[in-house]
Formats: structure tokens, sequence, C-alpha cells
């Protein structure tokens, strides 16, 4: 019986019982960026937005908040977002206020692995680009690496509760322009 309360209040000092709740990969990952199956994290990462999609038809709002916040903390969505970020954007070689253009596959991974939705974001690089038809010009603010990875992870996330919400004759800055609310299955065929 001693023995028992020893366990619960801490006393017993086993190393598996200690190392239990640490993740022995977060510090130093497996995981080579080559090697990531990228049709499982994408349909991982659908299978979520789905569900929030449904939630939020159905009105509820705990379900929804719960499924957006494990949706955020998903390591498929995270990497999906940082490949997006870092290879499939047209923008990728477009430096922030830090400088960095371009990300190897071991910098990607550590990138993953730091991206959490706290604290604030950086300033942008603002740079000076013309405007069609005329002489003048307009800013554009250029957020770096992380902040535009950690955008990508937090829109995938609230994207789907606002598409079941949304008006079915808007279709202002959508991404399903012409397609009915019914058909948001096929979501997973456009390249965000």
């Amino acid at each position: 019986m001693t023995e028992i309360c020893r366990q619960i209040h801490g006393i017993f000092k086993d190393r598996n019982l200690v190392a239990m709740n640490k993740s022995k990969t977060r510090d130093n990952p497996t995981v080579e960026w080559n090697q990531i199956n990228w049709r499982k994290a994408e349909r991982l990462t659908f299978k979520l937005q789905k569900r929030i999609y449904r939630a939020s038809e159905r009105g509820d709002v705990k379900a929804v908040r719960k499924l957006q916040k494990t949706l955020i903390n998903s390591w498929s969505n995270k990497v999906v977002a940082v490949r997006r970020v870092t290879q499939d954007n047209t923008g990728k070689r477009t430096a922030g206020v830090d400088g960095i253009k371009l990300l190897t596959p071991k910098q990607r991974i550590k990138l993953v692995s730091q991206l959490k939705v706290i604290g604030k974001s950086q300033p942008t690089r603002r740079v000076m680009i013309p405007k069609p038809g005329t002489n003048e010009s307009r800013p554009l603010g250029i957020p770096t690496m992380y902040d535009r990875a950690l955008q990508a992870v937090v829109k995938a996330a609230l994207e789907p509760e606002w598409e079941a919400i949304f008006e079915p004759n808007s279709y202002g800055f959508r991404l399903l322009l012409v397609m009915s609310r019914r058909d948001w299955s096929h979501f997973s065929q456009y390249q965000i």
C-alpha cells in the first residue's frame, strides 16, 4: 500500500514513469523532409478540416474550437503549411525582415518544430510596388518565413469554419468561387 502511495505522490522515481510524458522526437527529429508522406499529411489535415466544417454547420461551437486547436497543433498541418510557404508558393524566394530567402530541408523540419501560435509576429518588410496602369506605387508588406508558415497553419484551421457560415451567393475572396457549399469535400483538389 505504501508503494502505491509513493507512486501516486511522485516519490517513486522510475525512469520509465518520469520520461513517459516527454517527447523524444521534438528535439531530435527522426523524419527527413524528403521522406514525408505528403499524401497522408494532406489527407490528415483535410479530415480535420472536414470535421471542423461539419461541426460549424451543426452549430457546435465547442467542438469547432477543440478541432481547430487540434488542427493548429497538428504536425501534419504544420508540415503542409511549411511546404506551401517554402516550396509551392510563388513568393517563396521573397525575403522578409530577417533576410531568409530559401530554407534547406533541415531548416524546414526545424521550422515545423518551432511553429507555435503564441507571441507577436515580427514586423513586415515594406516594399513599394507599382500600381498597374499608373505611375504611382503602393506599399506591400512582406512577412518573414516563420510568420507566413504560421499564417498558413491558422488559415487552415479557420477557413473551414467560415466556409460553412458564408452566404451561398457570396463569392468575394473565397477559394471555391463556383462550387456550391455541398461540394466542399472536393476542397483537397485545390491548392491554397
